[in-house]
């Protein structure tokens, strides 16, 4: 009799358990049926479509097409426009990042205000706005040419200067984002002890602070590598022939050719160099985690 009433909770629990995981895979089903047919279902086509013939048999010619020639020039230039964006996005961001984190929370939030606003307009807008100020009869220009600055009006637009600048200015929010959460959880009076024991600001930003703040660096870059990697409407409108991007080649493919197999082989790749872009965002983020869990131990 013991027995049976020890175990009579029990019952009720397991009943409860399953009853909650029936309920919970109820609520998550929509979730899944719009993934598998919005994200999953898109993908395996635009891969089988890429291993498709032009006679309807599999072949691999669309990704050695991918892979040559002027496609692989293209691809080699996304990268390093990509890579240009995430180094100039990590310079600006750092600086900016690391002086709002010293401000008060009330002008702090007023400067993330400020900083993260102008990404919810439109970037076509944002991509006009910079045609407009970069041009030779714009506002840069003229205040150079003011200023009596040797070689003034500069091409800034339709070659990768003006790419560059373009693509910056989108990624730069996500970057501030990202490191301004991380400088603001660095603990100051790691700092204020480094100084006491006579470390000089170089030393403290080098020994300590930038230890600290590495693995949101390396998140924040990777991220702004990965969302430049496929970006189309500021290289198509501020750059030129030699940086024409992989997103610009799929649309050119896309609608002027109608070559839609290459364009899916060419989606592929950008693809699998996103999915390796995040999978090192992950490493980072975990080796960055593990570091300060020996530090704080």
């Amino acid at each position: 009799m013991a027995a049976l009433t020890a175990t009579a909770p029990a019952r009720p629990r397991k009943c409860l358990a399953s009853r909650r995981t029936r309920v919970g895979l109820l609520y998550a089903l929509p979730v899944v049926v719009f993934l598998l047919v919005l994200f999953v279902y898109p993908i395996f086509s635009t891969l089988f479509l890429s291993l498709k013939n032009t006679d309807g048999s599999l072949t691999l010619h669309w990704y050695a097409e991918a892979l040559t020639g002027v496609n692989l020039s293209v691809l080699f230039t996304t990268v390093r426009i990509s890579a240009e964006t995430a180094l100039f996005s990590l310079v600006f961001g750092f600086v900016l990042a690391n002086a709002i984190s010293r401000l008060k929370p009330l002008w702090a939030g007023v400067a993330m205000l400020i900083v993260v606003v102008p990404h919810f307009i439109s970037a076509l807008v944002r991509t006009y706005g910079w045609i407009i100020l970069l041009g030779d009869k714009g506002l840069v220009n003229e205040t150079m040419a003011h200023l009596w600055v040797p070689g003034a009006p500069f091409q800034l637009l339709y070659n990768e200067i003006g790419v560059v600048i373009g693509t910056t200015s989108v990624m730069l929010p996500y970057t501030v984002l990202l490191l301004y959460g991380v400088m603001r959880g660095v603990d100051r009076r790691l700092l204020a002890a480094a100084a006491s024991m006579g470390a000089g600001r170089v030393t403290i930003f080098r020994r300590v602070y930038l230890p600290l703040v590495a693995p949101g660096l390396a998140s924040a870059g990777l991220l702004s590598f990965i969302l430049s990697l496929g970006y189309y409407i500021t290289p198509a409108l501020m750059g030129g022939p030699q940086q024409t991007m992989i997103a610009t080649l799929i649309n050119q493919q896309v609608m002027k050719q109608n070559q839609w197999n290459g364009a899916a082989a060419e989606g592929v790749v950008l693809l699998l160099m996103t999915f390796a872009g995040l999978l090192l965002v992950k490493l980072v983020t975990s080796l960055g985690a593990s570091a300060k869990k020996r530090s704080t131990s």
